[in-house]
Protein backbone atom coordinates (compact mmCIF):
# COMPACT_ATOMS: atom_id res chain seq x y z
CA UNK A 1 0.00 0.00 0.00
CA UNK A 2 1.19 3.68 -0.76
CA UNK A 3 -0.43 6.93 -0.27
CA UNK A 4 0.12 9.86 -2.28
CA UNK A 5 -0.08 13.22 -1.49
CA UNK A 6 -0.18 15.97 -4.54
CA UNK A 7 1.19 19.94 -3.81
CA UNK A 8 2.18 23.00 -5.49
CA UNK A 9 -0.99 23.68 -7.88
CA UNK A 10 -2.34 27.21 -8.57
CA UNK A 11 -3.39 29.70 -10.59
CA UNK A 12 -0.75 30.87 -12.91
CA UNK A 13 -0.36 33.13 -15.98
CA UNK A 14 -0.43 31.81 -19.20
CA UNK A 15 3.60 31.27 -20.32
CA UNK A 16 4.57 30.74 -17.08
CA UNK A 17 5.84 27.86 -14.78
CA UNK A 18 4.82 25.46 -12.35
CA UNK A 19 6.06 22.43 -10.37
CA UNK A 20 3.95 19.75 -9.01
CA UNK A 21 5.01 17.75 -5.71
CA UNK A 22 3.30 13.98 -5.38
CA UNK A 23 5.18 12.66 -2.36
CA UNK A 24 4.61 9.10 -1.19
CA UNK A 25 4.35 7.09 2.26
CA UNK A 26 6.11 3.87 2.50
CA UNK A 27 9.24 2.26 2.37
CA UNK A 28 8.69 0.50 -1.52
CA UNK A 29 8.50 3.90 -3.35
CA UNK A 30 10.86 3.10 -5.73
CA UNK A 31 9.33 -0.30 -6.54
CA UNK A 32 6.38 1.70 -8.68
CA UNK A 33 6.02 4.02 -11.73
CA UNK A 34 4.86 6.71 -11.08
CA UNK A 35 2.58 8.91 -13.24
CA UNK A 36 1.14 12.42 -13.86
CA UNK A 37 -2.68 12.50 -14.98
CA UNK A 38 -5.07 15.13 -15.31
CA UNK A 39 -8.80 15.85 -15.38
CA UNK A 40 -10.52 19.12 -16.89
CA UNK A 41 -14.15 19.80 -15.65
CA UNK A 42 -16.25 17.50 -18.05
CA UNK A 43 -13.05 15.75 -19.80
CA UNK A 44 -11.77 12.27 -18.86
CA UNK A 45 -8.60 11.56 -16.73
CA UNK A 46 -5.54 11.76 -19.19
CA UNK A 47 -2.58 10.62 -19.03
CA UNK A 48 0.20 13.57 -19.07
CA UNK A 49 3.54 11.35 -17.97
CA UNK A 50 5.07 8.79 -16.68
CA UNK A 51 8.64 7.59 -15.36
CA UNK A 52 10.46 3.91 -14.49
CA UNK A 53 11.36 2.73 -11.37
CA UNK A 54 14.80 3.80 -11.43
CA UNK A 55 13.85 7.06 -13.25
CA UNK A 56 16.16 5.81 -16.86
CA UNK A 57 12.89 6.13 -19.12
CA UNK A 58 9.97 8.58 -19.24
CA UNK A 59 6.74 9.07 -21.13
CA UNK A 60 4.94 12.01 -21.85
CA UNK A 61 1.46 13.03 -24.14
CA UNK A 62 2.14 14.33 -27.26
CA UNK A 63 -0.09 17.65 -25.83
CA UNK A 64 2.94 18.18 -23.15
CA UNK A 65 6.08 16.95 -25.05
CA UNK A 66 8.75 19.64 -25.01
CA UNK A 67 6.98 21.79 -22.02
CA UNK A 68 6.51 19.10 -19.23
CA UNK A 69 9.39 17.04 -17.30
CA UNK A 70 8.30 14.45 -15.16
CA UNK A 71 11.21 13.30 -12.27
CA UNK A 72 11.31 11.60 -9.31
CA UNK A 73 13.68 11.05 -5.78
CA UNK A 74 13.70 7.86 -4.75
CA UNK A 75 15.70 9.07 -1.62
CA UNK A 76 12.80 11.13 -0.88
CA UNK A 77 9.72 9.25 -2.28
CA UNK A 78 8.60 12.03 -4.65
CA UNK A 79 7.72 12.45 -7.73
CA UNK A 80 7.90 15.80 -9.58
CA UNK A 81 6.27 17.91 -12.59
CA UNK A 82 7.95 20.66 -13.82
CA UNK A 83 5.58 22.48 -16.00
CA UNK A 84 6.55 25.41 -18.56
CA UNK A 85 5.31 27.57 -21.10
CA UNK A 86 1.76 26.97 -19.93
CA UNK A 87 -1.34 27.13 -22.01
CA UNK A 88 -5.17 27.66 -20.71
CA UNK A 89 -5.43 24.14 -21.98
CA UNK A 90 -3.69 22.56 -18.99
CA UNK A 91 -5.99 24.04 -16.63
CA UNK A 92 -7.02 20.51 -14.83
CA UNK A 93 -6.65 19.10 -11.51
CA UNK A 94 -3.74 16.88 -11.53
CA UNK A 95 -3.04 13.68 -10.18
CA UNK A 96 -0.05 11.32 -8.82
CA UNK A 97 -0.51 7.98 -9.32
CA UNK A 98 1.71 4.66 -8.94
CA UNK A 99 1.88 1.75 -10.61
CA UNK A 100 2.99 -1.82 -9.59
CA UNK A 101 3.69 -3.04 -13.69
CA UNK A 102 5.22 -1.66 -15.88
CA UNK A 103 2.43 -2.58 -18.70
CA UNK A 104 -0.50 0.50 -19.70
CA UNK A 105 1.20 2.93 -18.16
CA UNK A 106 -0.27 5.52 -20.44
CA UNK A 107 -3.35 4.46 -19.37
CA UNK A 108 -5.31 4.90 -16.08
CA UNK A 109 -6.08 1.65 -16.14
CA UNK A 110 -2.73 0.60 -15.69
CA UNK A 111 -2.28 2.60 -11.90
CA UNK A 112 -2.88 1.12 -8.23
CA UNK A 113 -3.07 3.90 -6.01
CA UNK A 114 -3.91 7.69 -6.52
CA UNK A 115 -3.78 10.98 -4.82
CA UNK A 116 -6.67 13.25 -4.18
CA UNK A 117 -5.32 15.86 -6.69
CA UNK A 118 -4.02 19.44 -6.95
CA UNK A 119 -5.73 21.95 -8.80
CA UNK A 120 -3.55 24.00 -11.69
CA UNK A 121 -5.39 26.76 -13.07
CA UNK A 122 -3.67 28.60 -16.19
CA UNK A 123 -5.55 32.09 -16.89
CA UNK A 124 -5.10 33.79 -20.44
Amino acid sequence: QVQLVESGGRLVQAGGSLRLSCAASGRTFSSYVMGWFRQAPGKEREFVAAITRSGGSTYYADSVKGRFTISRDNAKNTVYLQMNSLKPEDTAVYYCAAARNTVGVTSYLGYNYWGQGTQVTVSS
